[in-house]
């Protein structure tokens, strides 16, 4: 009898034993909780210089244009013609916006870069009592698509004569409803977030 009850207590404490180890130790099996979700990764590193091919003379500039890249638009370089360009506002407004309408190249394609500019955008300078900081654009900036609005309104914020370094003054048609031009600033919270774009503008 004693001998039985002895064996049963043993029985019993292992059993107890195993059940406690059982629940303090970690287990190494991994857990499949499928694929990470994939991203570009917007970055590329563009080259910015450019020369004619046979004496070395540089004939571009670097310049920055924000294209789409996921949920935000970011800054990427570009090479501009600047001896075409010259002083002129308009004509590097106009070759800034055809950038941002030209598809991204193969790096920048690799990177999830796209654009959401229109083709048959267009750019105009100043009319009639505006002041001489204004550009037009052939639509509102209200009904453009915002990130669109915002990949203008970042690149040419940017642009020595176009913008101040931190905001642009847009407008639309001298002829469309409302054609009063506004200050648009490219803040960080707008480029992380371009729906945002059309009701940064402000009056004059």
């Amino acid at each position: 009898m004693g001998r039985t009850t002895a064996l049963g207590t043993a029985a019993a404490l292992l059993a107890l034993a195993g059940a406690t180890g059982c629940g303090i130790r970690s287990t190494n099996v991994p857990v499949d909780a499928g694929p990470a979700p994939s991203r570009a990764s917007c970055d590329t590193t563009m080259d910015t210089s450019g020369t004619d091919g046979t004496d070395g003379a540089v004939l571009t500039g670097g310049a920055e244009v924000f294209l789409v890249c996921g949920t935000r638009v970011e800054a990427v370089s570009r090479t501009v013609d600047t001896a075409a360009v010259g002083s002129d506002r308009l004509r590097m407004a106009t070759v800034l916006l055809t950038e941002l309408q030209n598809d991204p190249g193969g790096d920048e394609q690799a990177a999830g870069f796209t654009s959401a500019v229109p083709l048959d955008l267009a750019v105009s300078g100043p009319v009639g009592d505006d002041p001489e900081t204004v550009l037009r654009l052939s639509q509102r900036p209200s009904e453009l698509p915002a990130f669109a609005l915002a990949q203008i309104i970042c690149t040419f914020a940017g642009v020595e004569g176009l913008g101040n370094g931190h905001a642009v003054v847009l407008g639309g048609p001298a002829d469309s409803p409302d054609p009063r031009p506004q200050t648009y600033p490219c803040s960080a919270a707008m480029r992380h977030s371009p729906e945002s774009a059309p009701s940064v503008g402000r009056s004059l």
